[in-house]
């Protein structure tokens, strides 16, 4: 998470336009992507906020957040005059409450038993980077075309949507727009795979006991 107090304008546009004068402000920008402008006052409401998937510009003296919601562009632009201090802290896994004991240990035994997630997969790396926060797994299948792995204890349409935000950022790279996205999980919900199948996304339940080898897995008879 990264914290910025500075002095600065806020000026939102899209739905609505609105501008906050030059002040001292704090600026919270999260790991999924979330942008938040906050005041000494109002409480614990943010004066102006942004939530993912958004696309951020830096440069000297002004952050741009831009968020696309159909054919309209909603619009932060902090103008910063000055920065009173600018630090990033890493809250951790744990924190972020992404994964519970049960996700992190399914990560592990999947980044070495990939081809569970689909047929020729292999792993490419786990917790690959992306600017609103990692992957799980990145692997590449039989043909060495790109799926990234999302793996959740229950798949639900929250997961469905993480790993959507992941794929746009991921297909900006040119050499990798053709990325598919798997969501794995020990169960998934109905609704989940209705919003993955119209997405283009595959859903796989895993089962742990047999991903740790304590027993055989089911047998599909073809007749």
């Amino acid at each position: 998470m990264r914290l910025i107090v500075a002095r600065c304008e806020v000026r939102y546009t899209g739905r609505l336009d609105a501008l906050l004068p030059e002040a001292l402000r704090l600026i919270m920008i999260k790991s999924d992507g979330s942008v938040m402008v906050h005041a000494d006052h109002g409480g614990f409401k943010p004066s102006n906020w942004m939530t993912p998937p958004v696309a951020m510009e830096e440069s000297e003296g002004q952050i741009v957040v831009r968020k696309f919601a159909g054919a309209t562009e909603d619009r932060l632009d902090i103008r910063i005059a000055e920065v009173l201090s600018d630090v990033t802290h890493d809250m951790g896994e744990a924190a972020a409450l992404e994964k519970d004991g049960v996700e992190a240990h399914l990560q592990e035994l999947l980044a070495d038993q990939p081809h569970w997630c689909g047929e020729g997969f292999r792993l490419v790396r786990r917790e690959w980077p992306t600017d609103i926060g990692p992957v799980d797994l990145m692997c590449r299948d039989a043909e060495d075309d790109w799926i990234a792995v999302e793996i959740k204890r229950v798949g639900t349409i929250d997961a469905v949507e993480q790993l959507t935000r992941y794929l746009e950022r991921i297909r900006l790279d040119p050499t990798m727009n053709v990325c598919r996205g798997v969501l794995a999980a020990q169960s998934i919900k109905p609704q989940a795979r209705v919003l993955a199948e119209a997405r283009g996304i595959v859903c796989v339940e895993v089962d742990l006991a047999v991903l740790r080898g304590e027993r055989e897995p089911d047998l599909t008879l073809f007749g």
